[in-house]
């Protein structure tokens, strides 16, 4: 399997099994990725905020610092995708890395090819939204950022997550549109839709909740009983 079409993209591995973080450090050099290793959550952390990281791939049982609290420091900072690593495979535990800013969650034990073809998505996403998307737009008396995957009001930055930037984005280009759980599923999570699955109404929870935080009251995200989600425009 080859490596998508980047320049050595910068990967950082925070995975305390020594096996397997082996391996997978490994598979992708071979795959033409830079990466670097870490078997502690403090020491993770401390990295991923010093430097610039394409990507950080994060097991959730470390020691020092568990993977769920070193997501939630790092995105106070930083909104580099993430996809958690776990053999944790509750449902409250996918919800609850979606709900502090994963991008993907990959239960264990996976195939190396499994976790490529997630990395590569995600980069295959990120390059054609930037291609496709223009730098800023104004919407009302916000601000996206495409650079930043970030919406700004009065001077405040939202701190969205890559994934919930395009759930956004995806709403704002159609307005008073019912947009189908299947849909959204199949658009900004790249995966099928299950209706045992919350990791959608965990995004546009989140995206709720720091539209608010930040004041910004100029749309509205609605549910729609057993179809989706509406966003509605709301009048200054």
């Amino acid at each position: 399997m080859q490596s998508i079409s980047l320049v050595s993209p910068r990967i950082l591995l925070i995975e305390d099994d020594p096996i397997l973080g082996g391996h997978v450090h490994e598979h992708l050099s071979r795959s033409g990725f830079e990466v670097s290793l870490q078997r502690d959550g403090k020491a993770g952390l401390a990295l991923a905020r010093e430097e610039d990281f394409d990507m950080v791939l994060l097991d959730i049982l470390l020691p020092g610092l568990g993977g769920l609290d070193v997501l939630a420091r790092l995105r106070e900072r930083r909104r580099v995708p993430v996809i958690l690593m776990s053999a944790l495979g509750a449902e409250q535990d996918r919800i609850s890395g979606f709900s502090r800013g994963a991008d993907d969650y990959l239960p264990k034990p996976f195939s190396l090819s499994e976790l490529q073809v997630r990395i590569e998505a995600i980069f295959r996403r990120i390059a054609y939204e930037r291609a496709a998307a223009p730098v800023a737009s104004e919407v009302d008396t916000a601000q996206l950022n495409e650079e930043r995957s970030d919406i700004c009001h009065d001077g405040q930055w939202a701190g969205l997550t890559p994934t919930e930037f395009r759930l956004l984005d995806t709403f704002l280009r159609a307005p008073d549109e019912v947009l189908s759980k299947a849909f959204l599923y199949q658009q900004v999570l790249h995966r099928g839709y299950s209706q045992h699955d919350r990791s959608l109404d965990m995004h546009v929870s989140n995206i709720r909740r720091k539209l608010a935080r930040i004041g910004y009251a100029g749309i509205k995200l609605e549910s729609v009983w057993g179809k989706g989600y509406l966003l509605k425009r709301v009048a200054g």
